[in-house]
């Protein structure tokens, strides 16, 4: 058990079978979460390897070990531009900071995640290497106090404040990121927030294989 202060939530990862559902409820995951978690399993679709579902709507994000059990979720914040699409080039710009306020998405789909470090020697997960998006922890910056704020509120209204990135709380990173994305490669699933869930995920899909050594 990882025990960590609101609006964080950590669980212990090795429940009994067929309680996924209720700590999904317990965690405050939306349907299209719980859908995602459904269908994930039912096609094995993260190939045995930890996962995480990224919220937009909801700014959360829930994580989940190698057997999709949940071990952990906490409200995040997002690209402050809404939008499920990345601009082309805009990893580059990232370099130096010269994103445009309306390319500051955070992209909706499914990426190979792995562990790596940025550019300052900071540990983060990489999403989506080439658009220079990761998961990272708050940063003790300029806009710490401000960010501070928005993880701290009641609603998700204000979470969207990040370049595109997903950051979230240090203890969180620390406590439950680290262990499960930070040390091996997995996979970060993030929800559309312009079109249905399905029609990323239909519930036609065939299954997978898994995920082979290019794919993670």
């Amino acid at each position: 058990m990882v025990a960590v202060a609101a609006p964080l939530r950590a669980v212990d990862g090795h429940a009994a079978a067929g309680s996924d559902e209720n700590r999904l409820f317990a965690a405050d995951a939306s349907a299209d979460v719980r859908y995602l978690h459904r269908w994930i399993g039912q096609r094995n679709d993260s190939g045995g390897r930890p996962f995480a579902i990224v919220d937009k709507k909801q700014a959360r994000m829930h994580i989940f070990d190698e057997r999709q059990a949940l071990v952990g979720s906490s409200v995040v914040l997002t690209g402050a531009t809404p939008g499920d699409e990345s601009v082309p080039g805009v990893g580059q710009r990232a370099q130096t900071g010269q994103i445009a306020a309306n390319e500051r998405t955070t992209p909706a789909g499914r990426f190979a995640s792995q562990p790596g470090r940025n550019l300052k020697g900071e540990d983060i997960v990489w999403f989506d290497y080439d658009a220079a998006l990761a998961i990272h922890r708050l940063r003790p910056d300029a806009s710490y106090a401000s960010r501070s704020k928005r993880l701290a509120s009641a609603t998700p209204d204000d979470n969207r404040a990040s370049l595109g990135c997903v950051v979230v709380p240090v203890e969180f990173y620390q406590q439950v990121v680290q262990r499960w994305l930070g040390a091996r490669r997995g996979v970060v699933y993030v929800l559309p927030e312009r079109r249905p869930v399905q029609a990323l995920w239909p519930h036609d899909a065939p299954a997978i294989a898994g995920l082979s050594d290019e794919d993670a």
